[in-house]
């Protein structure tokens, strides 16, 4: 009797949800044992992934591991979704902590590697020549810091919310606000001596 009242709410509930986003259909597919559904998932978003991924890291290096590692958390997860918010925007906020998850890892890696006598970093100059536009802005939203770098690029290059992105980085969205334009204002300074470049 329990179960048939389970089952009645759910039959009311989901035809309200599927109409809202297509995504939600397939995942109640995949839920009910259709797992074939994951693979429609996949190949509508895991350009988003990558992409999102390659923009954080600013490397291609790692996209492909980190890629994977973000879809095998979505497969082990997926019948535990609650359908509270978009896929996309839970999507996002596991490749966000993966993310976060690698450059921490690199971080402490770097501490204990020691440097080279003599080794320096590469040197970026205004008069490096055959700079390309593209180029010159990932560079200096790569300088940007972890907490700034996030939102800005779920906002410009991904066109999330604010609300998609303070539940994507886990934050109030006044602070959302306040770290893009924070941002803004960063990049506008470090693009600065490329002015002229930028704007031919």
């Amino acid at each position: 009797m329990i179960f048939n009242k389970r089952k009645r709410k759910k039959e009311l509930l989901y035809p309200q949800i599927l109409q809202l986003d297509d995504d939600f259909s397939l995942i109640q597919r995949f839920i009910e044992g259709d797992e074939s559904t994951f693979r429609t998932l996949v190949q509508r978003h895991k350009d988003k992934i990558r992409n999102i991924i390659f923009l954080t890291l600013n490397s291609s290096d790692f996209v492909d591991d980190i890629a994977q590692d973000v879809l095998i958390t979505i497969y082990k997860n997926l019948k535990s979704f609650r359908f509270e918010s978009q896929f996309s925007t839970w999507l996002y906020r596991i490749t966000v902590n993966k993310c976060k998850d690698h450059l921490r890892k690199v971080k402490i890696r770097s501490i204990f590697t020691p440097i080279k006598d003599g080794e320096e970093g590469p040197v970026y100059t205004p008069s490096m020549e055959n700079k390309d536009v593209s180029e010159i802005v990932n560079k200096a939203i790569s300088k940007l810091p972890e907490k700034l770098r996030l939102p800005l690029l779920l906002k410009d290059i991904e066109g999330l919310s604010y609300q998609e992105i303070a539940e994507a980085v886990n934050c109030e969205i006044g602070t959302v606000k306040s770290r893009i334009f924070r941002a803004r204002e960063s990049l506008r300074e470090l693009l600065k001596p490329y002015e002229q470049e930028l704007m031919t």
